[in-house]
């Protein structure tokens, strides 16, 4: 609901921004679901897709599907490749990887959204689970208006360059250091 009395700045001029969310520290994620949240509020159409995570399960992905239709999820990833664990091949996930490289591409082409999150491609990109070539050509193809946020850690100079704006999420303390485990809504 509308408050007569808020102003709506208006840019004079639209322009689709690419956002890189880089970093040691928590919050991209977060942040790029924050910029969902708010362009939920304008009827904006926003699509994520997920390059790692994908087989645990966080609050995000039912918080999202309150904000359908606004907000379409896509997980391709299989985890986190090389730790925690992980029981899958390399290939594994690289393959799902390069799905979610195709399906970024279909999603982009569609007209259908105002923003695409890229969610830990920094990271895929990192561990060659895609190729830094493909993600320069997907930036370098986006429509005029289409806002493009990528998100991960080691975010390569390359596509900080190509960014209107990066922001790098930097720990001072973290609770996990602590020895304090993840916590239910704040963490996952």
């Amino acid at each position: 609901m509308e408050d007569p009395e808020l102003k709506v700045l208006l840019p004079k001029e639209k322009v689709g921004l690419i956002v890189v969310l880089t970093g040691k520290g928590k919050g991209k994620t977060t942040s790029a679901l924050g910029i969902t949240l708010r362009a939920a509020g304008y009827d904006m159409k926003t699509c994520i897709i997920g390059f790692m995570k994908g087989v645990l399960y966080s609050g995000e992905i039912d918080g999202i599907k309150r904000l359908a239709p606004n907000v379409e999820l896509h997980f391709a990833g299989r985890g986190f490749c090389g730790i925690m664990g992980d029981p899958y091949p390399f290939e594994e996930h690289r393959a799902n990887a390069q799905n979610a490289m195709k399906l970024a591409k279909e999603k982009m082409s569609s007209s259908t959204y105002d923003i695409l999150i890229l969610d830990e491609i920094n990271n895929a990109i990192k561990l060659n689970l895609v190729d830094l070539p493909q993600v320069l050509a997907l930036i370098d193809e986006k429509p005029l208006l289409l806002h493009m946020v990528l998100t991960g850690r080691d975010a390569h100079p390359e596509i900080m360059k190509r960014a209107h704006t990066v922001t790098e999420m930097k720990e001072i303390k973290h609770a996990y250091r602590q020895g304090i485990k993840p916590q239910k809504g704040i963490d996952y």
